[in-house]
């Protein structure tokens, strides 16, 4: 389940292939920084016999965004775990699995899990405004704005003879990353190597991405992929501030 299927999205001025995204590279465990960030839980543990294959976030007590392409088709359920590092036999939260009716695998990638009793003892993320990011590209902030990615994807991959191999540890992770491109659908984020930044990778689809720094719990797109097997270049975001990703979750949380 973690390396679901996926049609590539071709982003205008993004050169090269666009790939599911993974876990957070070059960061740093988040602990208990962002208590409100969790893992989709599988039934049976991956081959490497870790168990988180995406990620999400609280945006109100009873509902957990993610991203439409971490679920199957005609999956009606998911597990969440808010765990830091998830092991076996630590609390899971099961809500029916709701993907936005209209994701086509280029477009609406974004999903909601629902759960019949509120999460408690966990503050839910806050929602951008409408046009938020083009309100800040306008007024020249954005350009230097810095962003943080949260999630609990593969963690730096080295390069094999045949390929990449992605190391998981079922720990929430999160970076810092810079403003690249702001499209009508897509925030393109980028590490900027002079500030150490990272980025995300595989598992860290459907995760936040927070405007601002560490302390920031203002959610303005969701991971959906990266243009690099590396995992070190540019971030493919859902933007939140968007009509269409208003009229998803309108149906479930009030926005501001």
């Amino acid at each position: 389940m973690r390396f679901v299927p996926f049609v590539m999205i071709l982003v205008a001025l993004v050169t090269g292939i666009a790939l599911p995204a993974s876990a957070i590279t070059h960061g740093s465990v988040d602990k208990t920084a962002h208590p409100e960030v969790g893992a989709l839980i599988g039934e049976k543990p991956e081959s490497d016999g870790t168990w988180s294959y995406c990620t999400g976030t609280l945006i109100s007590p009873t509902v957990f965004l993610t991203a439409a392409h971490c679920g199957q088709e005609g999956q009606k359920t998911a597990r969440v775990s808010f765990a830091s590092h998830y092991q076996p036999g630590a609390k899971l939260y099961t809500g029916r699995y709701i993907a936005d009716g209209r994701y086509s695998g280029d477009a609406h990638d974004i999903a909601v899990v629902v759960f019949s009793e509120p999460v408690t003892g966990i503050t839910p993320a806050k929602l951008p405004t409408l046009g938020l990011l083009d309100q800040l590209k306008a007024d020249g902030t954005l350009q230097t704005a810095r962003f943080t990615p949260v999630g609990y994807g593969s963690v730096d991959p080295t390069k094999k003879r045949h390929g990449w191999r992605y190391h998981y540890t079922d720990t929430r992770s999160q970076t810092s990353i810079s403003f690249k491109r702001l499209g009508s659908r897509w925030l393109d984020l980028a590490p900027n190597p002079s500030r150490g930044e990272g980025g995300t990778c595989y598992g860290d689809s459907g995760g936040p991405n927070y405007l601002g720094g560490p302390d920031s719990n203002l959610l303005v797109a969701t991971t959906i992929s990266g243009v690099d097997d590396a995992c070190r270049t540019t971030n493919v975001d859902y933007r939140l501030d968007i009509p269409e990703v208003r009229d998803f979750l309108g149906e479930f949380v009030a926005l501001p």
